[in-house]
């Protein structure tokens, strides 16, 4: 018992120095910590300049590709087709020969028609001769009115007469024109429906091709009835712009409003406009389905990217960033198209914005800015 007093004395003492030490430098930390100024925290984000630049008030919509002129082409007399003069769906220019039909029945009415109109002109001269002969002899007594009179009757009969072969000659003579098919137009012709031999006729339900013109072209698409005030004063002014592409291609063509439906659709509150594009590599084929956009006007703005535009119960807002702080701005915002924002107030251009990290930031916050995202 003597020999362990001493040792549970010294483990006491040990104990009780080590538990003042710890207290004294605990205290002695936090009197440190209470004497250091507070560290600023600083949001690292990505920024972006607000722009005032002109900006297209557009109106994005989907259309159909139509041709201007399409023409089914068929048979004005029953015949036989002789000759096709083009390849399937190839281009034609206009008055271009495309089909030439059997015209031997037509020839040879041709030939009786010109033959009945020689017969009666001879006819003609001969009552025409005896005409001036019965007037010599009237006036010497040696005749009388009545044979002077049926001498002119007979005349003028046979003037009628030619006139009438004349005009059967020159009917049979369009009938033959329509043994040759031309193009009215120039365009792009379908595959013929008939081949060499085949039988045609007026009656005929199938035409024999079918041209469609390809430029210029039309486009049809619907808008809304809040542009349509917009886009009347846009078409006085002729400003209006037509842009058609083709999806997932990029190909695209340009042009103008060429029509305004009078009407406005009750049930979608959608006007039909038609716009004119001139297509001159044919890029619009006739029955595509294409993505438009309408511009109808270019005004000035200030432009921020849409990721910049905040939302609270207040309105949009977005941060924007002066001597490193940032700051709330309050902004009105009229249109976003393509990831971009127009603001109609709040900013007056060339401020920075926070497009990333506004989730860390408030009124006053500290920021820097950080290397904006490849794509971004």
């Amino acid at each position: 018992m003597k020999k362990r007093t001493p040792i549970v004395l010294i483990l006491v003492v040990g104990a009780a120095s080590a538990a003042a030490y710890l207290t004294r430098a605990s205290w002695n930390g936090s009197n440190a910590s209470a004497q250091a100024p507070p560290r600023v925290r600083v949001v690292a984000v990505e920024l972006a300049k607000a722009e005032r630049k002109p900006v297209p008030v557009e109106v994005d919509s989907i259309g159909m590709v139509t041709p201007i002129s399409s023409v089914a082409l068929k048979s004005r007399v029953e015949t036989t087709i002789i000759s096709v003069h083009f390849e399937d769906g190839a281009k034609v220019k206009e008055g271009d020969l495309l089909f030439t039909l059997d015209a031997r029945q037509i020839d040879a009415q041709i030939e009786q028609a010109e033959g009945t109109l020689a017969k009666d002109r001879a006819q003609l001269a001969g009552a025409e001769r005896d005409l001036k002969r019965y007037s010599d002899l009237i006036g010497k007594g040696a005749t009388t009115q009545v044979n002077v009179d049926n001498a002119k009757t007979q005349s003028d009969i046979l003037t009628g007469t030619i006139q009438a072969d004349q005009s059967a000659l020159d009917n049979l003579k369009v009938q033959k024109s329509f043994t040759l098919i031309r193009a009215p137009f120039a365009g792009r012709i379908s595959q013929a429906n008939v081949k060499v031999g085949n039988f045609v006729r007026p009656a005929d339900l199938t035409p024999l091709a079918t041209i469609n013109q390809m430029a210029p072209v039309y486009v049809s698409f619907a808008i809304p009835q809040r542009v349509l005030g917009d886009l009347r004063e846009a078409m006085a002014a002729g400003s209006t712009k037509v842009i058609a592409t083709i999806p997932n291609s990029g190909r695209s063509e340009d042009g103008k409003v060429a029509m305004l439906e009078n009407t406005v659709d009750s049930t979608t509150g959608m006007v039909t406009v038609r716009g004119i594009m001139n297509n001159p590599s044919e890029t619009l084929w006739p029955g595509t389905l294409v993505q438009t956009k309408l511009i109808v006007r270019t005004e000035d703005g200030v432009v921020v990217p849409t990721v910049a535009v905040q939302r609270s119960q207040t309105g949009n807002f977005v941060f924007t960033v002066k001597d490193g702080t940032a700051h709330v701005q309050p902004v009105e915002v009229s249109r976003t198209f393509q990831g971009i924002s127009v603001v109609t107030s709040g900013l007056s251009g060339n401020e920075d914005v926070v497009v990333d990290g506004q989730l860390l930031l408030m009124q006053g916050t500290r920021v820097e800015a950080r290397v904006r995202k490849a794509g971004a």
